[in-house]
C-alpha cells in the first residue's frame, strides 16, 4: 500500500508543476496555445449570411456568420479576412489548419498571446 500512496503522491505533483494556460484562466477550450506565439482557435462556421460576426463562443467551437457563399473557397476567405480584423493581426497571420472544406475548422493565429485572441474574440461577441 505505501507504494500507491507514493506513486499518487508523485503524479499529483507532476500535475501541480506543470500548470498550463488554460487551466489558470478558465479560457474555454475552442481557443488553445499551440506554441509559445500561435493560438489555435476552433471554429464553426456559418456561410451566406448577410453579415459577418461571431454568433458563439462557448468551449465546443466559436461561431462565426460569413458573408460569403460556400463555393470556390471565398467563404474561407472571407472567415480569414473576418478574423484577422476582430483579433488586430495582419492577415499573413491568420490561416486555417484543418477543416477548409467542412463547417468546423480549426485556424491558426501566429504572434499572438491566448489572452490577447480571448480578450479580442470576448469584446467581439457582445457587440
Amino acid at each position: 500500500m505505501a507504494p500507491a500512496k507514493k506513486g499518487k503522491s508523485k503524479a499529483n505533483n507532476t500535475a501541480n508543476s506543470k500548470p498550463s494556460d488554460t487551466e489558470n484562466n478558465n479560457f474555454p477550450s475552442c481557443i488553445r496555445l499551440i506554441s509559445p506565439s500561435s493560438v489555435a482557435i476552433t471554429i464553426h462556421a456559418k456561410p451566406g449570411s448577410k453579415s459577418a460576426s461571431i454568433t458563439d463562443f462557448s468551449d465546443e467551437a466559436l461561431g462565426v456568420q460569413i458573408d460569403a457563399p460556400a463555393k470556390d473557397g471565398e467563404a474561407n476567405a472571407a472567415l480569414l479576412d473576418f478574423m484577422s480584423t476582430v483579433l488586430g493581426v495582419k492577415r499573413r497571420q491568420v490561416s486555417i489548419r484543418s477543416g477548409s472544406k467542412s463547417r468546423d475548422k480549426v485556424v491558426i493565429v501566429e504572434e499572438v498571446t491566448l489572452q490577447s485572441v480571448f480578450d479580442a474574440l470576448g469584446k467581439a461577441s457582445k457587440c
